[in-house]
């Protein structure tokens, strides 16, 4: 007989893979969006037309926000169940996002501002894509803490992460109309 114990691994070392895992994920994910956002600037796909892409994503990032919210509320009224669902589907939302908005840019590459609000649409679109690095290690934590059974730790990383994600979201519908000139101006 070995003396290996059954018992479960402290939190830290049982941890360890999982946070590899999101690190790696996490990572390759930003190093290919980067690849193609800088390195391949989006030369045209001959043959594939994608502009309709970028309504398809300001609708599924509008989904995500609803959703999300909807799962705050959820929780809030102890609909614990109700709340797993729609986590689950505004990740799945965000995921189905990012897929399009990849699909896009490899194809078409980016989509210059030429509105008059230059410095506004900037700010947005930089705290938009600094905040959204965070969302897929943070929504793959927070899921990894539930299936854990780990409420605590689920609890501390959403406080976080509801209002980035939602904030993320919301400001990638935002970013769809000053692009497509649907902000009204100013007089």
């Amino acid at each position: 007989m070995s003396n290996v114990s059954s018992a479960p691994l402290p939190p830290r070392v049982s941890d360890r893979a999982f946070y590899v895992f999101t690190g790696v994920v996490s990572v390759a994910a930003l190093a290919f969006i980067g690849w193609i956002l800088m390195g391949r600037r989006g030369a045209t796909v001959e043959g594939v037309d994608l502009r309709f892409l970028p309504a398809v994503n300001a609708s599924l990032n509008a989904t995500a926000a609803a959703l999300l919210i909807a799962g705050w509320v959820a929780i809030k009224q102890g609909a614990r169940r109700v709340h797993q669902y729609l986590m689950v589907s505004a990740f799945a939302a965000s995921a189905l996002f990012l897929v399009c908005y990849l699909a896009y840019h490899y194809v078409h590459g980016d989509t210059r501002y030429v509105g008059d609000f230059r410095g506004l649409y900037l700010c947005i679109l930089a705290s938009h894509v600094l905040l959204s690095m965070g969302v897929v290690p943070m929504a793959l934590a927070a899921f990894y803490f539930v299936w854990r059974k780990d409420f605590t730790r689920h609890r501390k990383v959403t406080r976080w992460l509801a209002p980035i994600w939602v904030y993320v979201s919301v400001t990638g519908v935002v970013v769809f109309f000053m692009l497509r000139g649907s902000v009204p101006s100013m007089p």
